[in-house]
């Protein structure tokens, strides 16, 4: 059973180089897309938020993508709460400016994927579990694949998100897999938080880990500090260091 260690995602969390020096003492099994998801015609991308499917998935997208298995992204709220208390990045902005950013985005990784914005309120996915399993339950096919975040990643929405999608993958038969994505900020290896036993990387090449790069800075309004609030950047560099390898991490 993976830590149940407290999971504070506040300051700037486990730093990479802890992560790289523990990886290269404690190598992560690799696979590729077409063993994660083979048998399935459809590979669903639960995304909490406008930006988690580029940062957990953008490489294994563009794979999904080279293969041919069709890619559904459901974007589960619009994030639209992430910059309380700013005049600049008001609610409706943020509604418009992220979605916008995320359709970018996906264009940007060149691959032809369908998403769906289910318009859940930003911050309370848990107290709308039903509505997001009924969805999902609807679209899915026995041997699809789904993926969502960890469901100890540290932010309540992307715990709730990853609760649901379990839950409906198993009652349609599907395969489920896991993604860190918060994960890595408050959970440290030395600690025994990590659950290596589950954990596969799935490598990128160059063209993908650029691709995913470019994607990312789509993300404007996550990437710049609010003058309005004086918070920083919510994808500050400490945070993109951890997310932009030349792999993701799946937990199986």
């Amino acid at each position: 059973m993976d830590t149940l260690t407290k999971r504070d995602i506040a300051g700037e969390g486990t730093p990479e180089f802890v992560w790289r020096d523990w990886m290269q003492r404690h190598p992560l099994p690799e696979r590729n897309v077409a063993e994660l998801a083979q048998g399935s015609r459809t590979v669903h991308i639960v995304a909490p938020h406008p930006d988690d499917e580029i940062l957990g998935c953008a490489g294994i997208m563009r794979q999904l993508s080279r293969q041919g298995t069709a890619i559904r992204v459901w974007a589960v709220t619009d994030g639209e709460t992430s910059h309380p208390g700013s005049r600049r990045w008001l609610p409706d902005v943020l509604v418009r400016t992220r979605t916008w950013e995320s359709e970018l985005a996906l264009r940007l990784l060149s691959v032809s994927v369908r998403r769906d914005r289910l318009k859940i309120p930003d911050g309370r996915v848990a107290c709308h579990e039903r509505a997001l399993e009924e969805a999902l339950a609807a679209a899915l096919e026995a041997g699809d694949t789904v993926i969502a975040p960890w469901r100890l990643d540290g932010h309540p929405d992307h715990e709730a998100a990853a609760r649901v999608s379990l839950r409906a993958a198993a009652a349609r038969q599907c395969r489920f897999l896991e993604v860190p994505i918060w994960g890595w900020h408050w959970a440290d290896p030395r600690r025994g938080d990590f659950p290596n036993y589950r954990a596969l990387a799935i490598p990128m090449d160059e063209d993908d880990q650029h691709a995913k790069a470019h994607a990312i800075q789509a993300f404007h309004s996550q990437l710049v500090g609010d003058p309005d609030t004086g918070a920083p950047p919510i994808l500050s560099r400490f945070v993109l260091l951890r997310l932009q390898r030349s792999f993701e991490v799946v937990f199986q």
